[in-house]
């Protein structure tokens, strides 16, 4: 995808583009990076590049899973509830693979789903503490620009963890992840000989 969002049609198309230009931004961040360079910390912040991956990734579903469930509530997942947190945790037993393949899937799901749902549909708001307690639904339509937001802002954390990391940025992260031609001024990134 360009690094610009292409040109949009209508909200739908919108909510679409930018969906999968924050979801592309993760697919570049972590391009080349092995386990060890996934779960690497830099202080002061205790944010690693597999922890935020597997965050979005079950950010996603939770919302996915409302907006699906919509106008119902939900129900509850109750291992999700005791792992809240440890999502942002990469350990020795996640598989870069894996979390990739779990991340892809849901993406597409989302973006699935963006086509299909009805956008003024009401989702009720579940009742956690950092959600406010005098609103009763949000829409689908808010659904996807939180998703935006959420991913936007977390791959913000990341540029900055991956650059921490091996000096590469967003840029020539993309050109390597997508294969853009070398230019003189913009070298796709590759994984050091």
């Amino acid at each position: 995808m360009p690094v610009p969002a292409p040109p949009v049609t209508d909200e739908r198309s919108a909510l679409r583009t930018y969906l999968l230009q924050q979801q592309d931004a993760f697919r570049a961040v972590v391009f080349g990076l092995d386990h060890e360079a996934l779960g690497r910390r830099h202080a002061p912040s205790e944010l690693c590049l597999g922890g935020l991956l597997k965050h979005v990734t079950a950010a996603q579903r939770g919302w996915l899973r409302d907006a699906l469930a919509a106008p119902e509530l939900a129900p509850p997942v109750p291992e999700a509830e005791s792992a809240y947190g440890s999502d942002f945790v990469w350990g020795p037993s996640d598989d870069p693979a894996d979390a990739l393949a779990a991340y892809e899937e849901v993406c597409a799901d989302v973006l699935e789903a963006v086509e299909r749902l009805p956008l003024d549909t009401p989702v009720p708001v579940p009742d956690v503490p950092w959600f406010p307690k005098d609103v009763a639904h949000w829409s689908v339509r808010w659904v996807w620009f939180h998703l935006i937001e959420e991913l936007a802002r977390h791959a913000g954390h990341a540029d900055l963890i991956r650059e921490s990391i091996d000096g590469a940025t967003m840029y020539e992260l993309i050109a390597g992840y997508e294969g853009w031609p070398e230019t003189p001024w913009l070298k796709p990134w590759r994984p050091a000989a």
